[in-house]
């Protein structure tokens, strides 16, 4: 008798304890993901470079008469309930013509640590918080980016803290080693922000700013570099528009002598729109334009620049879309070269095919 009930005691305690143990994983279950994306592409630039080198303003498919690879990307992904961290390594030309020198084949790769229920604080490598423009074709509505898009940040370092206080409002500031750098130059800090407000399930409008010296240290003239950016995202039936611009300010780097302003400026805007005419195809454009007298984010002294894009998509899947556009960039500066010529003009054609997964 003895024995039998102590085998059943045995049982309802096993029972008990494994129904535990299969509560507790569950709860604190972790889950590991894999993506990746990859974009091909072919263009053309009448703007002489020589062979396989990087066209003014680099960024999306920067050679000029060849097929390339724009990006080959992997991410890992771990999400637990109080922890969670990313990791992406990136291929192509991307990374090699706008990356960090060394850290150039590292997108991002950061920890992040839930301290309630709405704030998580993430440290590491980051991608950009700032701009209008997402960097891969994939993210936006062309697959080149505007001039614009170019001068802001692709990348940074430093620690995040995520506050989301509704499903509408999501708030994030930063703590970073400086402008587009992974490695700190200076004894300085920088800080940023990013606030997105989403007003409905159609639209949503997002504010981000920079400020920070990365002048060195033994410089004893300050450069704060201030910089905003506000840009909207709205889908009205058929048509997906999206409008930003940014304002930027460098203390100590107007070259107007005798101007008595102290801060150099520089400013520019971009307008798209895409209209999706059936389920798989859909044509878009853009227009941008730039104003950087001071050269302060181009490195161009009185730049003054504006584009017209046109493009059409067409979807095989929801993973995948063939791409083809042109461009026209037109500046001030004659600063393009084209038939042993200077010119103040420049065409684009490109091709992109990409998927993801």
């Amino acid at each position: 008798m003895k024995k039998k009930t102590s085998f059943f005691l045995a049982v309802i305690f096993c029972a008990s304890f494994s129904q535990r143990s299969f509560s507790q994983i569950k709860k604190d279950s972790a889950k590991i993901s894999i993506s990746g994306y990859a974009d091909v592409y072919y263009a053309y630039y009448t703007d002489s470079v020589g062979d396989n080198n990087y066209q003014k303003f680099p960024s999306i498919s920067p050679r000029s008469n060849q097929f390339g690879l724009n990006c080959a990307n992997l991410t890992f992904q771990y999400d637990a309930e109080k922890i969670r961290s990313a990791a992406t390594i990136q291929f192509g030309d991307i990374p090699r013509s706008t990356w960090h020198g060394i850290f150039n084949k590292i997108m991002e790769a950061h920890v992040g640590v839930r301290m309630c229920e709405k704030v998580w604080v993430d440290a590491g490598f980051f991608r950009t918080h700032f701009g209008t423009e997402g960097l891969l074709p994939k993210e936006n509505i062309t697959s080149s980016v505007a001039v614009l898009t170019y001068t802001e940040p692709y990348y940074e370092s430093g620690i995040r803290l995520n506050y989301t206080p509704s499903k509408k409002l999501t708030i994030n500031l930063f703590a970073l080693n400086g402008y587009n750098m992974f490695t700190d130059n200076n004894s300085k800090k920088s800080f940023g922000a990013l606030l997105s407000y989403s007003f409905s399930e159609k639209g949503n409008l997002n504010y981000s700013s920079y400020i920070g010296d990365d002048s060195p240290d033994s410089d004893t003239t300050s450069q704060t570099l201030i910089q905003n950016n506000i840009y909207l995202n709205y889908v009205f039936n058929k048509f997906k528009f999206q409008v930003g611009g940014d304002y930027c300010m460098k203390q100590n780097s107007n070259s107007f002598t005798g101007s008595g302003y102290e801060y150099a400026i520089m400013y520019g805007a971009l307008a798209t729109a895409k209209y999706q005419y059936c389920e798989k195809n859909a044509v878009y454009a853009r227009y941008e334009m730039l104003s950087d007298d001071d050269g302060i984010m181009t490195g161009i002294m009185g730049l003054n620049l504006w584009g017209a894009t046109i493009g059409g998509e067409y979807k095989p899947s929801d993973n995948s879309y063939v791409r083809i556009e042109g461009r026209q960039l037109n500046e001030n500066k004659n600063i393009f070269q084209w038939e042993n010529k200077t010119t103040n003009k420049r065409l684009e054609v490109m091709c992109h095919l990409g998927v993801s997964f």
